[in-house]
């Protein structure tokens, strides 16, 4: 049984990542063919839940992967990560969390 909530938690993740790269590849998109569009560029801290090598690796590595943000930084005590997102909203730090975080933390339970 824990074998097959592992594969859905994993399945899950694939499918929120794919989610996100869908959506930021089209923000990306609309944002060069109208360069008026992009609203403010930020660097964010988001504080880390997981603590894990594996974990801060796999997060990091996701945020990277979508379009338009990039991991800057992880602090040495691994408390928080830094990106750039090329259009800030209050939302990205807790769409970070509750989406690519939550679900890092499902899978490495």
């Amino acid at each position: 049984m824990r074998t097959i909530s592992w594969l859905f938690n994993w399945a899950v993740l694939i499918l929120t990542f794919g989610r996100e790269l869908a959506k930021s590849v089209l923000d990306v998109v609309l944002s060069v063919v109208n360069p008026k569009r992009v609203s403010e560029s930020a660097i964010v801290e988001v504080p880390l839940d997981v603590k894990s090598d594996l974990g801060v690796a796999l997060l990091a590595n996701m945020v990277t992967l979508t379009p338009g943000t990039t991991t800057l930084h992880i602090s040495g005590d691994k408390k928080c990560l830094y990106a750039h997102v090329m259009n800030y909203s209050d939302s990205v730090v807790p769409d970070i969390k509750q989406g690519f975080e939550r679900q890092i933390l499902k899978v490495l339970e």
